[in-house]
């Protein structure tokens, strides 16, 4: 009986301890599920775009501007053909300019524009001039060749020097001076009427000449002539024109003298105040 007792006395005890064991387990379990991290799985989508980044675009905001009061000024109606031109008396003659003659074989054009100068109250010394003009193998650049060369040559031999580059030195000097190409006949006689002597490029001393083309080195394309030459045109009338050369006066035809002066372009220097 005593075996018995004790028997049923340690199942129990075990028991008691298997319960208690049991217990312990299960609240460490549930403490082990909660501290370890929970994995998550990321699936990966492809998009069928690219990135593109997106700019800005500025909005235009047009500036506003004050809506002028009164009445506005009419503009001159814009002219649909050149402005007439006055017609010029049936003669015209300058006789208060002078000249001298060149002092070198083919400074015409220096010895011309000084003597244009001078009449309109500006002195300027021939050497000078000649000296300030640029130099170049292209005549409408400035002066070509040897100014003591002989005379009738055309580029790149020593030749002389057009309307533009003496007219651009005229007016660095203070000259109301402005180069002129394809003049008419009609717009030189309202200058010589108006008292405004014009220089001229013409051929030897008003006479004959054909014209050149010329290619420079610089690939400008341009009209030369044998026996290039400048003059003043201080007169006409019905029949001839007057012009000053150096320190010579004389008459032409006017057929001559249009004939000679064409072959250059009717290229001139003109006054502009």
């Amino acid at each position: 009986m005593r075996r018995l007792v004790g028997f049923v006395l340690g199942m129990s005890i075990a028991l008691v301890a298997g319960v208690l064991l049991l217990g312990q387990f299960s609240r460490g379990q549930a403490a082990a599920a909660t501290a370890r991290p929970t994995r998550v799985q990321f699936t990966a989508t492809a998009t069928s775009t690219p990135f593109q980044p997106v700019m800005s675009t500025p909005t235009y905001q047009p500036t506003v501007m004050p809506t002028a009061t009164g009445s506005p000024t009419p503009l001159p109606p814009t002219p649909t053909s050149p402005l007439p031109t006055p017609t010029p008396p049936p003669a015209a003659m300058i006789s208060e300019i002078r000249g001298r003659y060149q002092a070198f074989t083919l400074d015409c054009e220096s010895r011309s524009a000084v003597d244009w100068a001078a009449y309109f109250g500006l002195t300027i010394d021939e050497i000078d001039f000649l000296n300030a003009l640029p130099r170049s193998d292209n005549p409408e650049e400035g002066f070509v060749g040897d100014v003591n060369a002989p005379w009738g040559q055309i580029p790149p031999n020593p030749y002389g020097v057009h309307a533009r580059p003496v007219a651009r030195l005229l007016r660095a000097y203070g000259a109301k001076a402005d180069a002129v190409y394809g003049m008419s006949w009609e717009a030189l006689q309202s200058e010589i009427a108006a008292g405004h002597p014009v220089i001229v490029w013409v051929i030897g001393r008003v006479g004959r000449g054909t014209p050149v083309p010329y290619t420079a080195v610089d690939g400008r394309r341009t009209t030369v002539a044998r026996f290039e030459h400048t003059v003043i045109v201080v007169g006409y009338d019905k029949t001839s024109v007057t012009v000053l050369d150096g320190a010579s006066v004389y008459a032409r035809s006017i057929n001559d003298f249009l004939d000679s002066w064409e072959v250059l372009g009717n290229m001139a220097i003109v006054y502009r105040p």
